[in-house]
């Protein structure tokens, strides 16, 4: 519960799409807790990430951990892999005569743009890098009336935010990768060329594919999907049961599967690089 000081309470702001945007008069209400404590390091969580993932972007190189080390380890930031310059053991048949880029610069927009379109992303940099608001019950940064109010309000009805009401078709490209990187997964078990086991790369993969699916089927308009639209749930058994046991817990923990699939994502890659280089020697548990 957050903290107030003042006794005044301010008029009501009605917020209406190209009316004003409402907020909360700063000369009366003060949040006494350290509100700028979370968006300042969600703001920081995610321009680490954006650092990284450009990085390992432009790199082009140690992405796949293949037979030359008796493994079979893809990095998720270069899967699908179809430009001239992939491995021939990860090449994605005759796509691979797509020129010699970084095939992380094509791919990274399908997965990059459902989560830019998240819901709780959307409310991450709206808060971090826009302070639009920064925190409930504060102002608006770019307030332009007393008051703490901005003079006009379009919600996203206009470019660019508009394009927010494409996250529900990212969802269904969402899951294509989704399975991709469930069958990379599956890839880590080879060693060798006619081999399997396990080994430490296997389950960073694993896990990877977990979160991955965990974050993606407990997204909004997964759960619309499945759920939306049905009058009688009695009607429709499997739908109720998936939507009831599977897709609503996914979604009451979807900032934490947001946050853990991002972080895991990097991981992912970096330990795939560093095994790929040399840095690192991957154990083999069986």
């Amino acid at each position: 519960m957050s903290v107030v000081q003042g006794t005044a309470r301010p008029a009501p702001i009605p917020v209406e799409i190209g009316g004003v945007r409402g907020g909360p008069p700063r000369a009366q209400i003060l949040r006494r807790d350290r509100w700028w404590l979370q968006p300042l390091v969600t703001g920081i969580g995610l321009l680490l990430f954006i650092a990284y993932g450009v990085w390992t972007a432009f790199r082009g190189d140690y992405y796949f951990a293949g037979q030359h080390l008796q493994t079979h380890y893809l990095s998720p930031f270069y899967s699908p892999c179809f430009v001239q310059s992939c491995p021939t053991d990860v090449v994605w048949g005759p796509a691979g005569s797509i020129g010699a880029v970084s095939p992380a610069l094509l791919i990274l927009i399908f997965p990059m743009g459902f989560r830019v379109t998240c819901y709780y992303y959307r409310k991450t940099y709206y808060r971090s890098f826009w302070a639009s608001p920064p925190a409930c019950a504060v102002a608006d940064v770019g307030s332009t009336k007393p008051g703490g109010v901005r003079s006009r309000y379009s919600g996203e009805t206009r470019f660019p935010l508009i394009l927010q009401n494409f996250h529900r078709y990212f969802w269904y490209v969402a899951v294509i990768f989704a399975g991709i990187l469930t069958w990379d997964a599956i890839e880590g078990f080879r060693f060798g060329p006619n081999g399997w086991g396990l080994g430490v790369g296997t389950i960073v993969l694993v896990i990877n594919a977990v979160l991955i699916w965990c974050y993606t089927l407990g997204c909004h308009a997964c759960r619309h999907i499945c759920g939306g639209g049905v009058r009688k749930f009695s009607k429709a058994p499997v739908r109720h049961a998936l939507w009831a046991k599977v897709i609503t817990p996914l979604n009451a923990h979807h900032q934490l599967f947001a946050w853990m699939s991002l972080i895991w994502i990097a991981f992912t890659d970096l330990y795939i690089y560093l095994v790929a280089s040399g840095a690192l020697h991957d154990p083999r548990i069986f």
